[in-house]
């Protein structure tokens, strides 16, 4: 069975998946992962960032597995370093990437094909897996999402205002909408979830009843 999980930027997708994967006895896809894995391997082999076929080369061939909680490329668990600034920093070169996105979306396909699945992203249930089993659309209020960030951000020592993060959301909303690769979109037989004033758990409890209901 495959599980897509789409929505907006700080809606909660990552944290909720792992944790609905988890409930359910299903692999977590990270998506985000992959993408940052082509980034690590290009910066490995030194590749212009401007060539796109090269950075598409590097992600058909990448040697990727999950395992549990670690990203492993080419047996190295990376999931450390995937997460750094200086991949950040690079990781639109592979999403803006249209030959890249095709090579990621076979992988996550294969993977999937492998072993039930709680995938996430932008486009899981309208590219990556139309035919899914399950989808599910979850968002939040531009207000929520940012007060969550905020929040986040503050625990992690940065001082920040909702005022700031509110301007940079509701940019990275418009861009993720408007992106001709991989835009941000609700798959028409999706299911909407608006998570506002729930905790994580209590949307996955959710989440986990709908599942249930389609398998």
């Amino acid at each position: 069975m495959i599980v897509t999980i789409d929505g907006p930027a700080g809606a909660g997708k990552s944290t909720v998946a792992r944790m609905l994967a988890q409930k359910l006895d299903f692999d977590f896809l990270d998506t985000g992962a992959m993408y940052r894995c082509v980034v690590l391997q290009g910066r490995r082999q030194k590749v212009d960032w401007k060539d796109e076929d090269g950075l598409a080369q590097i992600a058909n061939e990448l040697v990727l597995e999950f395992d549990g909680t670690l990203v492993l490329l080419d047996g190295e668990d990376v999931g450390s370093e995937i997460r750094s600034p200086e991949v950040t920093a690079l990781i639109h070169y592979a999403a803006d990437n249209l030959k890249v996105r095709e090579a990621m979306v076979a992988l996550q396909r294969k993977l999937a094909s492998e072993d039930d699945v709680v995938t996430e992203g932008r486009d899981q249930g309208t590219v990556a897996f139309p035919e899914a089993e399950c989808k599910i659309f979850l968002s939040a209020s531009a207000e929520e999402r940012a007060r969550r960030r905020v929040e986040q951000m503050r625990q992690a020592g940065q001082d920040v205002t909702t005022e700031e993060i509110l301007e940079q959301q509701n940019l990275r909303d418009r861009q993720d909408e408007a992106r001709e690769v991989g835009g941000l979109k609700a798959a028409a037989d999706a299911l909407h979830v608006i998570t506002d004033g729930m905790r994580p758990f209590e949307v996955v409890e959710h989440l986990e009843r709908l599942v249930r209901i389609r398998r």
